[in-house]
């Protein structure tokens, strides 16, 4: 089943840039990617972000692949399954877990890197606020021309009759549905 995901080319199959948690500066860790020549010595925050938007992506398809192995997984009741199977699909499932792990880590630390190349970039909170210490300044609104009022009138008759006509097909549907189950329970 978990064969039937697509996988990108030079990642999921071997999980190489999953196995080193943190990039080294210099090294693309995802393959076919390498970052501008001038940012030999120091990544940029947008390369990290890109890595880190690709470690998300992973993260998603494992935990995707993690839900179709216990999708799978039959409940025991009462039936022996082989313990060849049942130790396969343990298996794959602690792989699983162990490459999340490693993805949540390296992310972190991805994370970790773009606030410490960005700190001087960031803004106070109170500077996000909108309207700290400021009051609410109201806008007139000016009044539409007749024109458009009429047009808003047309348009919302049409929907008052589109509701009432709605309401008509479910009550019909409701009563249909209420019959053929009543029909149902006789026939038992």
């Amino acid at each position: 089943m978990a064969a039937s995901l697509p996988q990108k080319a030079g990642g999921m199959a071997g999980m190489p840039s999953q196995q080193q948690p943190h990039p080294a500066p210099g090294a693309a860790s995802t393959a076919g990617q390498q970052p501008p020549q001038g940012a030999l010595r120091e990544i940029s925050p947008v390369f990290l972000c890109r890595i880190g938007q690709e470690t998300v992506q992973d993260i998603v398809t494992r935990t995707m692949e993690i839900f179709q192995i216990t999708r799978a997984t039959q409940l025991p009741n009462g039936v022996t399954q082989s313990q060849a199977m049942y130790q396969d699909r343990f298996g794959k499932l602690q792989e699983h877990l162990r490459q999340l792990a490693l993805l949540f880590r390296k992310l972190r630390l991805l994370y970790e890197r773009c606030v410490e190349m960005t700190s001087d970039l960031q803004e106070e909170s109170s500077e996000l606020l909108p309207y700290v210490g400021e009051e609410l300044v109201t806008v007139k609104v000016e009044p539409c021309s007749s024109a458009v009022n009429q047009e808003r009138r047309e348009v919302l008759e049409k929907v008052r009759q589109k509701n009432q006509e709605m309401k008509v097909l479910m009550d019909q549907m409701r009563n249909l549905l209420w019959d053929v189950n009543a029909m149902l329970t006789h026939r038992k």
